[in-house]
């Protein structure tokens, strides 16, 4: 079965679960990176504005990435972070050895919400258990991959 992969403004506006959008810490340093401004594409991918979220561990990552960071990072970091405070935070933690990318599956599949992410092993693991996934696509939009 051939992807779905869209550029429409219908997007993910079909999914029964709304307009909700978990993001990952690498996607929140797509703008800064690659001058793509997430929120107005995410917006036109879904034909709404999106509940973006951003889980208490993705927030705890990019905190530990700032560490010993070098000041060019530091401000990407920054970056990064100024945007999560953007976001709604979901105040869930993980459990007893769970690592992030598992807890970003289980959430999302808890959830029934599509997944921003341009960590290829995780979209890989999200498209295998049937979970939409938002990615920057030719580093100038982004796209959806998955049926929604």
């Amino acid at each position: 079965m051939a992807a779905d992969r869209r550029r429409d403004p219908e997007g993910l506006s079909r999914t029964a679960s709304g307009a909700a959008v978990v993001l990952d810490s690498n996607f929140l340093f797509v703008p800064l990176r690659f001058g793509v401004e997430i929120f107005e594409e995410l917006q036109r991918l879904l034909g709404r504005t999106p509940r973006c979220l951003v889980p208490r561990p993705i927030l705890e990552e990019l905190r530990h990435l700032r560490i010993d960071a070098r000041p060019s990072f530091e401000k990407e970091v920054d970056f990064a972070l100024d945007l999560a405070n953007r976001c709604e935070l979901l105040d869930e933690g993980l459990l007893p050895g769970e690592e992030v990318d598992d807890f970003i599956l289980r959430l999302a599949v808890e959830n029934g919400w599509p997944v921003a992410t341009n960590d290829s092993g995780l979209r890989q693991r999200l498209r295998g258990a049937g979970v939409p996934v938002i990615y920057l696509r030719q580093q100038a939009f982004l796209e959806i991959n998955g049926l929604v």
